[in-house]
C-alpha cells in the first residue's frame, strides 16, 4: 500500500501535466467584456502580414516567412484559392507549389500563427477571385449565392479542404487562430443571407464550434449590412488615410462589443496594365501604424485593430508574382487587368527583398514589443545573365496541330471559352470570307464581346488587334474563301465586385459590314502542355514566313555560369506575350503598355550545368533582332524600380 501511494501520485502528476499541455487546454477566443482577443486565457496581440503561397515558388517559402518573422510579425494571413487546387470538377492538386498543408506546417515550424482566409471567394486580384472557371460551364449559375448548383460545388470543395485545416487549428494543437468566411461579401450585389448561413453551418460542421470565424467588409453601412451575419465576428477594412475613429465606429454599429479589427490595412497597391507603377509613402505608412499602436492597438499587418490587445494590419506584406494565367482584373468603368508582378509596393519586394518600408515598419514595431534576436536575412542574390539571342520557330497558325491535337470544334457561331471548357489562355476562331471584299470593309464585334483581346489574321497576315473596352473594328480587304483567324486571349477574369461571371472568348458574332460571319472552326489551345513536354525545342524547326508581325513562337537557350540566382528578363523592342523558361510559365509581358518592363525569374526554375530553354509567344510584333536581356533588378515605367 505504501508503494501504491507514490505510484498513484506520479500517475496523477503525469495526467495533470498531460492535461495542461494537451491541445484541449489551448484556446483563442473573443473577450466581449474587455474588448480584446484572448489566447490561452491571456490578452493577446498578434502582429501579422499577408502572403499568398500561390504567388511564391515553394523553394522560396521559407525565405519569405523567415523575413516576415524577423520583421517582428508573429502571424501571417493566408488566402486559399479554390481554383488553384480544384482545376476541374473533382480533380484536386495539392502537390508542389500547391501544397498548402506543407506551407501551413512551415509557418508553424517558424513560430508564426495563421489567420486563414479560405473563401470560397477570396478576391486577392486573383483570377475570378479564386472561384473556378468551370463553375461558368453552367451559364446561368448565380455565383456567391444560394443557387443550388453553386452550393453543391462549394460544399464538395469545403469537404476536401477543411478536413486538412481542422487538425491545424489552434484548439487542436496547430497554429491557425481564426478563419474568415467568404470575403467582402457586402460588396457583392446578391446580399444573400441564406448563402452566408449555409457557409456558417458548413464551416462549423467541418471545423467545430470553438474556432473563431469572422467576416471582412468595407466601412459603408450598406456593405456591412449585406456582409455580416450573427455567428460570424464582423471586421472592417480601410487604408492609412481614413479617419480611424469613424471607420471603427462603423464596425461598432454591427459589433457593439469585442475587439475593433481592420482586416486589410493597405501599405501599398497593385498595378494595372497601362497605368503608373503604384507606390505608397514609407513615412505615411509608418506614421499611420505608429498612430494606431499609440492608441493602444495591437498590430496585425493585414488586420488593423484598435484598443488594447487588438490586431492591426497591412495588405500585402509580400506580394509575389502572378505566374502563368493567375492574374485577375478589376472593373472600374472599364476592364482593368492586373500586371504579372504583384510587387504591391509591399515591405518585401516581389523578389522577397527587404525594403526601406520593411525596416521602417520594423522600427515602429520595436517601440511596442521586442523584436526577434538576430539580423534580418539579406536580399536574395541576383544575377544579370546578359543578352540572349532568340530565333523565330513558327507562326502560331502553323502549329495548331501541336497546340490543339484533338482538332477543331465546328460551330455555326462562335463559342465562349466556358462552352469549350477552356479555363485560361487562348482560343483560335477560324472562318473564311464569304464574298469578295475589294474595298475596305468593317470587321467588327458588338460592344464588350471581345473578351479580352483578339489578334486578327487574314490569309495568315496580321491585321491588328481588337480589344475589350477598346478598339472593336478593323478595315479589311480580300477575296471570297480567304482565311480569317482571330486568336482570342483571356487576360484574367474579374476578381472583385458584382461581375464575377466574366465569360471569355468571342461573346458575340464577328461581322463584316454588319453581316454576321458563320461556319467557324474553333481551336482551344493548350500551349502549356506542349511546352512542358519539351516543345518546340525538342521539335524540328517549322518553315515560316519569317515575318515579325502577329502571333509567333521564338526559342533560345542560355547557360547559368555555375549559379542559379534570381533574375529579371527585359523585352527590348517586343510588344506583348508570354515567357516560359524550362517549361515554367512566368506570365505575361506587355512592354508597349507597361508599367511593368521585366518579368521576375526565380532562380529555382533555372538549371545549372545544362542549357536553360526559353520559349516566347509574341502576340503582336517582335523586334528585328529578337533578343532578351537578363538583369539583376526589375524595371517599371522604363525606370529602375525601388527594389535592388
Amino acid at each position: 500500500a505504501r508503494m501504491a501511494l507514490p505510484a498513484l501520485a506520479l500517475l496523477l502528476t503525469v495526467a495533470l501535466l498531460h492535461t495542461q499541455a494537451s491541445p484541449s487546454a489551448r484556446s483563442f477566443r473573443l473577450d466581449y467584456e474587455h474588448n480584446c482577443f484572448r489566447k490561452d486565457g491571456a490578452p493577446f496581440r498578434y502582429i501579422s502580414g499577408s502572403i499568398h503561397y500561390a504567388r511564391v515558388p515553394r523553394p522560396a517559402w521559407r525565405d519569405r516567412l523567415l523575413k516576415m518573422y524577423m520583421s517582428g510579425l508573429n502571424a501571417v494571413q493566408v488566402y486559399v484559392p479554390w481554383n488553384y487546387h480544384e482545376t476541374l470538377p473533382g480533380v484536386y492538386d495539392f502537390t508542389g507549389n500547391r501544397d498548402v498543408e506543407a506551407f501551413l506546417d512551415l509557418t508553424a515550424e517558424l513560430g508564426l500563427l495563421v489567420i486563414l482566409r479560405p473563401g470560397p471567394y477570396i478576391c486577392a486580384e486573383w483570377e475570378m477571385g479564386g472561384l473556378p472557371a468551370w463553375l461558368l460551364w453552367k451559364p446561368d449559375i448565380i455565383l456567391r449565392s444560394s443557387d443550388p448548383a453553386y452550393l453543391a460545388a462549394v460544399d464538395s470543395w469545403l469537404h476536401i479542404l477543411l478536413p486538412k485545416i481542422k487538425p491545424r487549428l489552434y484548439q487542436h494543437g496547430g497554429n491557425i487562430i481564426s478563419v474568415q468566411v467568404e470575403n467582402e461579401y457586402g460588396s457583392y450585389y446578391a446580399c444573400d443571407y441564406g448563402y452566408l448561413r449555409h457557409l456558417l453551418g458548413s464551416f462549423r460542421a467541418l471545423l467545430g464550434s470553438e474556432v473563431l470565424l469572422f467576416t471582412t467588409d468595407s466601412v459603408q453601412v450598406e456593405k456591412l449590412h449585406c456582409g455580416t451575419l450573427q455567428g460570424l465576428y464582423a471586421t472592417v477594412d480601410f487604408g492609412p488615410g481614413s479617419n480611424v475613429t469613424e471607420a471603427f465606429g462603423a464596425q461598432r454599429r454591427v459589433e457593439p462589443k469585442g475587439p475593433l479589427v481592420n482586416s486589410e490595412y493597405y501599405t501599398g497597391w497593385l498595378d494595372y496594365w497601362g497605368e503608373a507603377h503604384a507606390s505608397t509613402s514609407t513615412a505615411w505608412v509608418a506614421r499611420g501604424l505608429e498612430d494606431m499602436l499609440q492608441l493602444g492597438a495591437s498590430v496585425n499587418m493585414q488586420v488593423v485593430s484598435w484598443q488594447r490587445a487588438q490586431p492591426a494590419g497591412e495588405y500585402m506584406f509580400h506580394g509575389g508574382t502572378n505566374f502563368a494565367y493567375w492574374s485577375g482584373a478589376d472593373y472600374k468603368d472599364q476592364y482593368k487587368p492586373v500586371t504579372t508582378s504583384y510587387d504591391y509596393d509591399a515591405p518585401l519586394s516581389e523578389a522577397g527583398d527587404p525594403t526601406e518600408k520593411l525596416f521602417a515598419i520594423r522600427t515602429v514595431i520595436s517601440k511596442f514589443q521586442p523584436l526577434p534576436v538576430g539580423p534580418m536575412p539579406p536580399a536574395t542574390p541576383k544575377y544579370a545573365y546578359g543578352w540572349v539571342a532568340l530565333q523565330k520557330y513558327a507562326d502560331l497558325l502553323d502549329v495548331l496541330d501541336v497546340l490543339c491535337p484533338s482538332g477543331p470544334i465546328q460551330s455555326q457561331f462562335p463559342l465562349t471559352f466556358e462552352a469549350l471548357k477552356q479555363a485560361h489562355g487562348f482560343v483560335v476562331y477560324h472562318t473564311q470570307l464569304p464574298w469578295d471584299v475589294p474595298d475596305p470593309a468593317t470587321l467588327g464585334a458588338p460592344p464588350h464581346s471581345i473578351c479580352d483581346r483578339g489578334y486578327v489574321m487574314l490569309q495568315k497576315e496580321y491585321q491588328g488587334t481588337l480589344e475589350r473596352d477598346g478598339q472593336t473594328t478593323l478595315h479589311v480587304t480580300g477575296r471570297a474563301g480567304d482565311t480569317l483567324d482571330m486568336l482570342l486571349e483571356n487576360m484574367g477574369r474579374i476578381s472583385f465586385g458584382a461581375n464575377t461571371s466574366d465569360f471569355k472568348g468571342l461573346l458575340g458574332n464577328l461581322s463584316l459590314n454588319s453581316s454576321p460571319l458563320s461556319n467557324w472552326l474553333i481551336y482551344p489551345l493548350d500551349i502549356d502542355i506542349a511546352v512542358q513536354q519539351g516543345w518546340p525545342l525538342a521539335a524540328l524547326p517549322k518553315s515560316s514566313s519569317g515575318g515579325r508581325e502577329g502571333p509567333a513562337f521564338y526559342t533560345g537557350t542560355f547557360e547559368a555560369p555555375g549559379i542559379a540566382w534570381d533574375t529579371f528578363v527585359k523585352f527590348p523592342g517586343w510588344s506583348k506575350g508570354l515567357l516560359w523558361i524550362n517549361g515554367f510559365n512566368l506570365g505575361r509581358y506587355w512592354t508597349r503598355r507597361g508599367p511593368q518592363q521585366t518579368l521576375f525569374v526565380p532562380g529555382s526554375v533555372l538549371h545549372v550545368g545544362r542549357p536553360n530553354n526559353i520559349t516566347v509567344l509574341e502576340l503582336e510584333g517582335a523586334p528585328p533582332t529578337p533578343l532578351l536581356l537578363f538583369l539583376d533588378r526589375p524595371l517599371y515605367n522604363r525606370t529602375l524600380s525601388r527594389s535592388s
